[in-house]
């Protein structure tokens, strides 16, 4: 609710004492209150009419308290800071707290909106120098009545204390005294004996008034002079030179400095109690330029505003809540602008109030859990959202130059739209190219820094995973036919050949689950109808070829926007159901080959097995018949080992994976760890297979040096008109069926992957080229049909897994805040190098002979879990066996009532049994067709049974890049697409 303002008063029935040894100041009285604008009397006229800054900049504000130290002498304490959100100094530990959005008492809010209303407001106040300021606050705090006029000397004293920062007692040799410019040289008597002032008017009329230095002067010696005061005009000068005399700073300083903004300026909060003053007194101050106050704050940041008050402690106001109020305020992004830009103390008070509008007050009433707190932060952002609303509308209807209306429609240029079509041929590609190639010199130079060779090594282990894990599954489906040697060369040649001549030289390709599950069920279409399988993948080449053209040519790639969530989501959930399945079915068919039964002593147990009973130690190897007391061991020890090898692989990339976003070690080991989660569970179950001798399991076929997998089946080249040359020419039309259900799945992996990768979070500037890229994939992996080497398209999660790599973060974050991208490192050297290295792994085969199928099996599995993440279809069918009050915080929750969601989710539910029902029969090889129908369902079926706004719900594209480390967080949360 709205808090009115009081009246303010008016200070017509002030003015400045004549202080001897002070220069008069010009004052500017305000007609709306106490607001006076104060500028020094230079002799040049250029500078009292030189240009305000009232430019907002980026705020740092620091909280310091008045305390006692451990000395009995009063000092100013740091106790809290802001540079977005609120971070304390904890009391016991005298360290720093978690950041946190800070919670303020809604009476320490009217009690500063009251201070302010009736207390000194100076804003553009042309000082240098804390005395000088300190002595224009003390002034102006006089004449409105705040104080009385033998205080001076007591304010001024408390405002030039020492200040102490928690960083100090962290730093023995390099402690942080009392600044020279400050308070070295109050003590003037002891800088030159010839110098004689004329005390002020209260020490000869009276009482004298306390010495300046004493007894609030931390470290320095103690004086009881009645004649000691302030020469302001001598301080300023020797406070001058001693402002370029900066220390080193310090490790904590530096880390400190680089979460704040460049241009930030501070803002400097002074609150406490003093036993002098009968009432409170407060001062706002706006610097008319922001000054380096040394030793004030603990980094070293121009400050700008200040803001004092003291009071004594007998009154019932809460002098560190109200600080805390203050600087609250300055952290807020609306407020601070207003404070920069602010005319009188109206203007603030206005901003208070805007402040209020959009804050919330919690009734006094026990929580009994955190849970109840969810409706305050979803009705504190329906707030900001509305204010956002009115602020663009406001925008919209009063642009204030030709300018700014451009500003306004830029976003909506055509021309930005990669998939806008041009209306010609090949359009789409040629202005793909001209886009492009013209950055061809800049893809180089942009890869000359250590992150970009960092990467490499990352990506290079993110891609041979893969290449290992599918290609020993390829070779299985196929009998050997197609296997990790030509998957390892399919990966290197065509990613060569893309990050030469691409467009988005950040995508990852190579092979993927959907090409997968189309290469087994092709290979059993030829082999149930004895064709050749390889002579079969030329044909299907070609026409891939012939289509890639065509889709290029019409622009075609604008179709992609036509498959939403709703179908995305079908399709990765299809995969990963493939994934698991096919898991747990090759490891029942070795339980099969491998029965867990007591080990028979006659030959029949070795006719039956695959491998005869091995006998354990190093007696009775030889030996027909093993000794009685021989231990027996064989093959049912197969399954059980397979069993261990697939399930510890699974879990040791999978909690590696959760690792990443633990509390544990430093955040960039973490992710190391995390990253290389697949090679070191690989590694691990591999070396425990080797210790286990006298167990069998199967490993990966790989030939020796540069050869395909099954060199007695099948050469490098594939003849097109097959082995003996009777390949039926209706087969050679017909391919063109398969090569257009090949395309589907190319063509959305691709694009979508595009798509998911030139968000405009993640602040892309190159562009990218949806129809070159699709044309150099499909083409490249067409002919490559003639070497007998699998289709590859660009897979989602490793191009994904790229970009964050190449990805430089900002280090001026606040504590606490989003990460936020200063920019990525768009090149082509590191996809260039991780396809060069991943075809001279093919030297490696001794090594890859050495892992069994079963650490294949875990890392299928892996991906098939972890594919799940991103996607809002499983989430829903959760939430099927979930009650309502258990649902999280999700629009679809929120927006769409239960049953019409559990409508929504029975749809897709359907949809994927149909595909799954269709895989599994003989015309397995159409399921990309039936896919593809599900557009068709979204399009034209479900706007009759859901409105617009459930449709906009639960079909919007919500997934956002995920840069920080959030518990359960990573890559596969971001898309809604298989692996």
């Amino acid at each position: 609710f709205k808090v009115c303002p009081p009246p303010s008063r008016s200070c017509s029935g002030h003015r400045f004492e004549d202080v001897p040894g002070v220069r008069r100041h010009l004052v500017r009285k305000s007609a709306k209150g106490q607001v006076v604008h104060i500028s020094k009397d230079h002799k040049e006229p250029s500078t009292r009419i030189r240009k305000l800054d009232r430019t907002p900049h980026e705020v740092f504000v620091e909280l310091n308290e008045l305390i006692m130290d451990k000395n009995q002498e009063m000092q100013w304490k740091e106790t809290a800071r802001w540079i977005k959100f609120e971070e304390d100094v904890e009391e016991e530990t005298e360290r720093w707290g978690k950041p946190h959005v800070a919670s303020l008492s809604f009476r320490s809010l009217l009690e500063l909106r009251k201070t302010i209303a009736q207390g000194a407001v100076l804003l553009d106040l042309d000082q240098k120098t804390l005395p000088g300021i300190a002595h224009q606050v003390v002034e102006q705090m006089i004449i409105s009545d705040q104080i009385k006029a033998a205080d001076r000397a007591n304010v001024l004293r408390a405002l030039l204390l020492k200040h102490s920062h928690p960083s100090d007692e962290k730093e023995p040799i390099f402690p942080r005294n009392i600044s020279a410019a400050s308070l070295g040289s109050l003590l003037v008597h002891h800088h030159s004996g010839n110098h004689t002032a004329v005390p002020p008017p209260a020490s000869r009329a009276g009482a004298p008034e306390p010495s300046v230095t004493e007894p609030l002067m931390g470290g320095g010696p103690r004086h009881s002079d009645p004649d000691t005061w302030v020469d302001i005009e001598k301080l300023e000068k020797e406070a001058t030179p001693t402002l370029g005399m900066h220390r080193s700073k310090s490790k904590h300083e530096l880390k400190l400095l680089e979460k704040i903004p460049e241009n930030a300026e501070a803002t400097v909060v002074l609150v406490g109690s003093v036993d002098f003053l009968e009432q409170p007194t407060m001062a706002f101050v706006r610097l008319l330029e922001a000054v380096q106050l040394e030793s004030v704050l603990e980094v070293p940041v121009p400050v700008r505003f200040l803001f004092v008050l003291l009071g004594p402690s007998s009154t019932n106001m809460d002098y560190h809540q109200i600080g805390r109020s203050i600087s609250t305020l300055m952290s807020d992004k609306h407020f601070h602008e207003a404070a920069y830009l602010a005319d009188d103390r109206q203007d603030l008070l206005s901003a208070i109030n805007a402040f209020l509008d959009c804050s919330i007050v919690l009734p006094p009433s026990e929580l009994s859990g955190e849970e109840l707190l969810r409706s305050v932060a979803r009705f504190q952002r329906e707030m900001l959202r509305k204010r956002e609303e009115q602020e663009g509308k406001l925008l919209t209807k009063e642009p204030q130059s030709p300018e700014e209306k451009e500003s306004l429609l830029t976003p909506f240029k055509p021309g930005d739209d990669p998939l806008q079509r041009t209306g010609r041929l090949f359009g789409g590609l040629i202005r793909d190219a001209r886009r492009r190639y013209p950055l061809y010199l800049s893809d180089i130079r942009d890869a000359l820094n250590a992150q970009c060779m960092a990467a490499v090594i990352f990506i290079y282990f993110a891609a041979l995973s893969p290449a290992i894990t599918f290609g020993g599954l390829l070779g299985e489906k196929t009998e050997g036919l197609i296997g990790v040697s030509e998957l390892i060369v399919a990966t290197s040649l065509q990613g060569v050949v893309f990050y030469l001549l691409g467009a988005q030289p950040l995508l990852v390709v190579g092979f993927s689950g959907p090409l997968l599950v189309f290469e087994e069920a092709f290979y059993s279409f030829c082999t149930s109808n004895e064709m050749e399988y390889l002579t079969g993948r030329v044909w299907i080449g070609f026409w891939l070829v012939l289509i890639a053209l065509i889709i290029v040519a019409f622009e075609g790639s604008f179709l992609v926007r036509f498959v939403s969530r709703f179908t995305q989501e079908i399709f990765a959930f299809l995969i990963s159901l493939i994934f698991i399945y096919e898991t747990f079915s090759k490891l029942v068919k070795i339980f099969q080959e491998h029965p867990l039964q007591r080990c028979s002593l006659d030959n029949s147990t070795a006719e039956n097995g695959t491998v005869g009973p091995v006998w354990g130690g190093g007696m009775g190897l030889n030996s027909t018949e093993p000794p009685p007391t021989a231990k027996v061991t064989g093959e049912p020890n197969t399954a059980l080992l397979s069993l261990v090898l697939m399930s510890g692989t699974f879990f040791i990339a999978f909690y590696l994976r959760k690792f990443k976003n633990s509390a544990f070690f430093p955040g960039r080991i973490r992710r190391i760890i995390g990253d290389f989660g697949v090679p070191i569970a690989i590694l691990i179950m591999v070396l425990v297979d080797y210790s286990i001798r006298d167990t069998y399991t199967q490993k990966l076929s790989v030939p020796s040096g540069f050869s395909v997998t099954s060199p007695k089946k099948r050469d490098w080249f594939i003849n097109p008109m097959g082995s003996q040359g009777q390949f039926p020419i209706w087969m050679m039309v017909a391919s063109i069926l398969p090569a257009i259900l090949v395309f589907i799945l190319i063509f959305m992996e691709t694009q979508i992957t595009t798509l998911i990768i030139c968000k405009k979070e993640r602040m892309l500037v190159k562009g990218s080229g949806f129809h070159l890229d699709l044309l150099i994939i499909v083409a490249a992996g067409g002919l490559s049909a003639l070497f007998g080497l699998p289709w590859l398209a660009a897979t989602t999660v490793r191009s994904v897994t790229h970009t964050n790599a190449l990805t430089v973060m900002s280090k001026a974050v606040a504590p606490g805040d989003k990460p936020r991208i200063q920019e990525v490192k768009e090149q082509r050297v590191t996809g260039l190098l991780v396809a060069i290295f991943v075809g001279m792994s093919i030297v490696i085969g001794d090594l890859l002979r050495k892992i069994p199928l079963a650490v294949l099996f875990g890392i299928f599995l892996y991906m098939g879990v972890m594919s799940l993440n991103g996607i809002q279809l499983y989430d829903r069918i959760l939430l099927l066996l979930m009650p309502p009050k258990y649902h999280p915080d999700e629009s679809f929750v929120r927006k769409v009532r239960t049953l019409r969601m559990h409508l929504f989710t029975a749809v897709q539910v359907v949809c994927l049994a149909v595909l799954w029902a269709v895989m599994s029969t003989v015309a397995s090889l159409a399921f990309p067709f039936v896919l593809i129908l599900t557009v068709p369902v979204k399009m034209f079926l479900l706007p009759r049974i859901f409105s617009a706004r459930e449709m906009q719900c639960l079909d919007a594209d919500e997934a956002e890049p995920t840069f920080d480390e959030k518990e359960g967080q990573d890559e596969y949360n971001e898309m809604p697409m298989p692996v």
